[in-house]
């Protein structure tokens, strides 16, 4: 019979904790299978997404046996942001966001905007968002774009929290309107960053925090990120997946579906250390550190049996 990576773990499911039994070698090919020594917070998991329908629950054991303990569950409009609230509540060591995408910015209105404050006001939820300006595709008119994502600023206003926050072929207008509410707003992240030299030296420089994906891992379309990653003060840098999508090129083995999990985090954050100069833990511990921070919640440090 095969050995077996074998992990016990304690999850807490559905308001009980269960000892569970991770065969990660059942999930993942043996060769992406590593912990990282210290814990990561994946800060943008798109955990709702219909492709994680039928296996949730194996997803999350996979990522706790990964040292992934905390993930950012994403919610782009009403409905997913209910549901990331909903998974929130389920599983420890999840947390979500609420807002409205700028592909989905026509649909704001005031009972949108009612809807959102109230998620706001719930415990589990850690940011507003995921908001912002995607001038690269405008599923939404630019017009109806800034108008919703104005409303969204002055919500995060209201309620204190943090912004997660998109911006595609938007960063001029992105910069624009965050100086004008940069004394009013708390902490914001512009989420997988990919943009230029001056494009981030322009969010440094609004204070902003930058999260970094997979992109990074892509040597066709992420090299340019790759000397910019030591322009990034580690007390602004944070990790994400943004799983499903942005697989990492450079795992060492193939993924049945090529499916991107928070299990994986541990190969964007050696990728990012690699560039960096530094070691992994010294700059999961500094993510880690950085997350903590910005959206104030626990770190869900799970026990092993």
């Amino acid at each position: 019979m095969p050995a077996h990576n074998v992990t016990m773990v304690l999850l807490y499911i559905n308001g009980e904790y269960r000892l569970a039994t991770v065969y990660a070698d059942g999930f993942l090919p043996e060769a992406l299978q590593f912990r990282p020594s210290v814990p990561l917070v994946d800060i943008g998991a798109n955990l709702t997404h219909e492709s994680f329908g039928r296996d949730l629950e194996a997803v999350i054991q996979r990522a706790q046996a990964a040292n992934v303990t905390t993930m950012i569950v994403t919610g782009t409009d009403l409905a997913h942001a209910e549901q990331a609230v909903a998974l929130a509540k389920q599983h420890q060591g999840l947390y979500a966001t609420a807002g409205v995408h700028p592909h989905d910015a026509s649909h704001w209105d005031t009972n949108l905007e009612r809807a959102m404050a109230a998620l706001h006001a719930m415990p589990e939820v850690v940011a507003v968002g995921e908001c912002g300006l995607d001038f690269n595709r405008n599923f939404s008119t630019p017009r109806e774009q800034e108008l919703a994502f104005e409303a969204q600023l002055a919500l995060a206003v209201e309620s204190g929290l943090p912004l997660f926050l998109h911006e595609r072929d938007a960063g001029q207008r992105m910069k624009e309107i965050l100086h004008a509410w940069r004394d009013d707003i708390s902490h914001a992240v512009v989420h997988c960053f990919t943009a230029d030299r001056d494009t981030l030296f322009g969010y440094l420089d609004l204070d902003l925090h930058i999260g970094l994906t997979g992109w990074i891992c892509d040597e066709r379309r992420g090299h340019h990120l790759r000397p910019l990653v030591s322009d990034i003060p580690l007390e602004r840098m944070m990790v994400e997946t943004d799983c499903p999508y942005l697989l990492p090129r450079n795992l060492p083995a193939k993924i049945k579906g090529r499916r991107h999990e928070p299990a994986l985090l541990p190969w964007i954050v050696r990728e990012i250390a690699q560039w960096r100069g530094i070691s992994e833990t010294e700059l999961g511990n500094a993510t880690t550190r950085t997350a903590q921070r910005f959206s104030v919640f626990p770190l869900n440090l799970k026990k092993e049996y």
